[in-house]
């Protein structure tokens, strides 16, 4: 993956990045909302930015990566967040919006790990 030079990138807001000075990109994840999805840290600038969009657009304007690779990475990063919020809901909620419902949260579940678990195995092939 080669970045772009001298492309400048929106972080969103009006605020503008030169590609090749981005050090490191972070999502935030605590108090994340409108306008505040990623902390950007720029060469020379002592305090990080804070970016209204996700990581993957900034990653996507700075670099050259096929677009499809970036959707599959953020759909991945979307099964993982709903996974992690699925463990949250108790056996006997599990059950009644099944029956209710007729929606198999823990179907879905196995679903999404056996997804996850192709990516991780994918990965080690690399």
């Amino acid at each position: 993956m080669e970045i772009r030079e001298n492309i400048m990138v929106p972080l969103g807001y009006g605020k503008f990045v030169r590609s090749d000075k981005i050090v490191s990109l972070e999502p935030i994840e605590d108090e994340r909302g409108p306008g505040r999805r990623t902390i950007v840290y720029v060469e020379d600038v002592k305090s990080p930015l804070i970016a209204s969009r996700t990581e993957n657009s900034i990653l996507a304007n700075m670099v050259e990566i096929p677009k499809e690779e970036l959707e599959a990475a953020a759909a991945l990063e979307l099964l993982k967040d709903i996974r992690d919020d699925m463990l949250q809901i108790g056996p006997m909620l599990r059950k009644s919006i099944k029956k209710e419902a007729d929606f198999d949260i823990n179907k879905i579940e196995k679903r999404i790990n056996e997804i996850l678990k192709h990516e991780i195995e994918f990965d080690g092939i690399q």
